[in-house]
């Protein structure tokens, strides 16, 4: 079994990220459905995202942006650390 090193986590992580805050920017910016179809006849596209849950992933997504900088960070410092000792 192979280890992924921290950069290349990190680095999965902010593409992961990255692609999540694009489909929820989209799925924001998508016009919503006009209101002129009778309460009765409105039925809601399945296709259609809601704008709360869009917001909460691009939200999640900054997270995940954050956590996979630090990721980077964090081995960045080891690697620093490790050339310090055997220097």
């Amino acid at each position: 079994m192979q280890i992924q090193s921290a950069y290349s986590s990190g680095l999965q992580g902010l593409q992961s990220a990255q692609s999540g805050l694009t489909q929820a920017t989209i799925d924001v910016a998508k016009p919503t459905p006009t209101q002129s179809a009778a309460p009765a006849e409105s039925t809601r596209d399945v296709a259609q995202p809601d704008k709360t849950s869009a917001l909460l992933s691009a939200n999640e997504s900054l997270r995940q942006g954050e956590a996979s900088t630090k990721v980077i960070e964090a081995g960045s410092e080891t690697i620093g650390s490790i050339i310090d000792i055997k220097v």
